[in-house]
């Protein structure tokens, strides 16, 4: 198993170009089931979790052309005839289970094996079972599968979701674009990927209001049709590099990147102390002047600072002057990174859902062990911050969803590789 290797203290200084959302593609991707005709998807990130999902989506029959220079990918589901997802693909990667709306919808019938992915906590499906039942769907769960079918077509429904759910508003939405009648989605997840699917789904033939806001209207069609779609640029890849720019006291251009998307991190990293600028070109962060300031942080749904920039944020405050208070309001096990950064001398304790950080001076480098995609990449950050040699382990976490990280940081000055098993 390979792992990243780490010698910290170089400031940051370059560019780095942000890629297409990993978040925003997966659903796009499962949305190219809903039509026989070809959906061609442009900006796509190069990760794990996107191979995964091409080949879960060549399993059930959609023909897969892949343009590596153009970073495009043109899904065809004309040949569509397995409607079954299984669990040796889907243990790999959650977002799998947004394959149910679409082959519910379009065929009638679906058997979804119950996702894999991060062991951050409960992320239940129960909420999209309980809308597709109110569309119409029979559902069973047996054999560690969801089992879904309707007689006809799904029916439109009022959806009041009774907590904000990502997967569970894309799922509907993209069930919705096929159901007949009109559905009504309330307490909708706002975040942009959910933003990029309804403007995908509309140029594909879709008919929905509401977009961008907590509550979305769609009125279903008979058929979608071809579309090409330029996938948004990643957010959470955007607040990663801009954090790794602070943590090391560096200044760097996050090229491509988008400010409206990441106002919660970019506000909460000036309030630290971090000169955010936008440019023509994407978005300049630097520090210059002292340490970091320590600054409060809860994780809430979007707008509210995301739940998957807590861990790299944690790294950065670590090294703050004074203290502060991170609240994870989105996950229950979501402070798995704690014990390893408090290998590399930071002054963490955890209560509840709450962590008190305490700044240090310095971190020491150290052996560490990813747990998941976000926390690999924060013991990343504070490696690149530490004294001496930090070697993370379990990297495949990172390749989940970080398209050539340890290129982009050496690049910019990091000294840093991967060492093969």
């Amino acid at each position: 198993m390979d792992r990243i290797r780490i010698t910290g203290g170089r400031p940051l200084t370059g560019e780095i170009p942000i890629g297409g959302a990993k978040n925003a593609a997966l659903p796009l991707m499962a949305a190219s089931l809903l039509t026989p005709e070809t959906l061609t998807l442009v900006n796509l990130p190069s990760v794990a979790d996107i191979h995964a999902m091409a080949n879960l989506l060549a399993e059930l029959g959609v023909k897969t052309e892949k343009d590596a220079d153009a970073r495009s990918i043109a899904m065809t589901g004309d040949a569509v005839s397995e409607t079954t997802a299984p669990y040796d693909i889907v243990r790999k990667m959650r977002a799998s289970v947004l394959v149910l709306g679409p082959l519910l919808a379009r065929f009638g019938k679906a058997r979804v094996s119950l996702p894999g992915g991060c062991a951050i906590g409960t992320r239940p499906v129960d909420l999209h079972l309980k809308a597709l039942e109110q569309m119409g769907a029979t559902i069973e769960l047996a054999g560690g599968y969801i089992d879904a079918h309707v007689d006809g077509r799904l029916k439109g429904a009022h959806i009041l979701f009774p907590s904000i759910t990502v997967g569970g508003t894309e799922n509907i939405l993209m069930a919705a674009a096929l159901a007949e009648g009109e559905t009504v989605i309330a307490n909708a997840a706002r975040e942009p990927e959910v933003t990029d699917l309804a403007c995908c789904l509309q140029a594909m033939g879709a008919q929905i209001t509401g977009i961008g806001s907590d509550t979305l209207h769609v009125t279903g069609v008979d058929a979608l049709k071809s579309a090409t779609h330029n996938i948004v640029p990643d957010r959470i890849e955007t607040g990663t590099y801009a954090v790794a720019a602070a943590i090391t006291g560096g200044d760097v251009l996050l090229k491509h990147a988008e400010m409206a998307s990441n106002e919660a991190v970019f506000g909460h990293l000036m309030r630290a102390g971090v000169d955010v600028t936008e440019t023509d070109d994407g978005i300049r962060i630097a520090r210059k002047n002292g340490r970091i300031r320590g600054v409060d942080v809860m994780t809430e749904p979007y707008p509210g600072f995301p739940t998957d920039m807590q861990a790299q944020f944690m790294a950065l405050l670590t090294l703050a002057e004074g203290a502060s208070m991170i609240t994870e309001s989105i996950f229950e096990n979501r402070f798995m990174h704690v014990p390893e950064l408090l290998r590399m001398g930071a002054d963490i304790n955890v209560h509840g859902a709450s962590a008190i950080v305490r700044g240090v001076k310095k971190l020491s480098g150290a052996p560490v062990m990813a747990t998941d995609l976000r926390a690999s990449v924060s013991l990343v950050l504070a490696g690149l911050a530490a004294d001496g040699v930090t070697e993370v382990n379990r990297v495949y976490h990172l390749d989940r969803g970080y398209e050539c990280i340890e290129q982009k940081l050496a690049a910019c000055g990091a000294e840093i590789e991967r060492v093969p098993e």
